[in-house]
């Protein structure tokens, strides 16, 4: 199946409640404070989403919330992640039914896995998906790098419609890119927010950045400006963005993982600039104190996106 998918595509955060319950209201907020900004696309339940947090009935409240308030204005993809085929399976089933126009699957995990058998999963996958697959290489969650070759190998098959590659080793992912020219529709992106303009500039087809929940604006402009050939713009744009992404570190390490800091300082980002209720993240993460949130409004307002209104440029 085509399924070609270019430019800025948010994962997007799931906003709570303090009880811990999806806060759709917040969530549909955000989104459209995102369709409003000129992303491409919208990658719901991947890890900035804390889809690994979420109770299976909470992700395809997510899904079928997101896809019947969009109502078809951009792509909408849903992670289908877990730990063998069958369990992804199931999630295909669940997000496909909840409007899902593509699937994003990262390689099983748990147990230590062949590079024969991450092929075997995504042709199943393939196999029994009604919509695109787009592999997710995430090695730092799933504790796999997924090998050149294999994803290559796949796009050629037609099994993969795309990657979205959080690996961070630049090297591999030229080589995917300079491959991925033999294979036509096959999209190919990059999920970091620190080197964005350098993938762009590689030949990548968009970035799916967590950052981009928090500004959206810059993400767009960072791209368009790749694409322009502007180099000197995407590279100012580009260390706005690096210096607004240090955030991610206002947590305390002795006390809280990178996963709590990180999110915590997005979710405190959002709700900072207005545009969710609650910053809480899923247990067992654990929360920003106040002296943290305010750190997170210093970095916010030093990249001038603290002033009236929730979505100020």
């Amino acid at each position: 199946m085509t399924f070609q998918l270019t430019g800025v595509v948010p994962p997007v955060c799931t906003p709570l409640t303090p009880e811990r319950e999806v806060d759709e209201p917040s969530l549909l907020r955000l989104v459209d404070f995102l369709v409003e900004s000129g992303v491409h696309g919208l990658f719901l339940l991947g890890s900035t989403s804390e889809a690994a947090f979420l109770t299976d009935a909470q992700r395809r409240r997510v899904v079928a919330a997101v896809t019947a308030h969009v109502g078809g204005q951009l792509p909408v993809l849903a992670g289908a992640i877990d730990m063998t085929t069958p369990r992804v399976l199931d999630h295909v089933s669940a997000v496909t039914a909840a409007g899902a126009q593509a699937v994003v699957v990262t390689a099983p995990f748990y147990a230590r896995t062949h590079p024969s058998e991450i092929v075997h999963h995504y042709r199943r996958i393939a196999a029994a998906s009604p919509v695109p697959v787009i592999a997710y290489d995430i090695p730092v969650a799933v504790h796999t790098k997924l090998p050149a070759d294999v994803v290559l190998g796949l796009a050629g098959d037609g099994v993969l419609a795309g990657l979205k590659d959080s690996s961070g080793d630049l090297a591999a992912f030229r080589e995917i890119v300079a491959g991925a020219r033999a294979h036509p529709g096959f999209s190919v992106l990059t999920g970091s927010e620190l080197i964005t303009d350098a993938s762009l500039m590689l030949g990548a087809d968009g970035a799916v950045p967590g950052l981009a929940n928090v500004d959206p604006h810059g993400y767009v402009r960072l791209y368009r400006r790749c694409r322009a050939g502007d180099q000197a713009g995407a590279r100012a744009e580009q260390e706005r963005l690096c210096a607004l992404f240090g955030m991610v570190g206002v947590g305390d390490p002795a006390r809280m993982g990178g996963s709590s800091a990180a999110l915590g300082a997005f979710k405190a980002a959002l709700h900072l600039r207005g545009i969710i209720d609650c910053p809480v993240t899923a247990e067992p993460q654990v929360p920003l104190s106040g002296a943290e949130v305010e750190q997170v409004g210093k970095f916010l307002a030093a990249a001038g996106l603290l002033g009236p209104g929730p979505a100020r440029r």
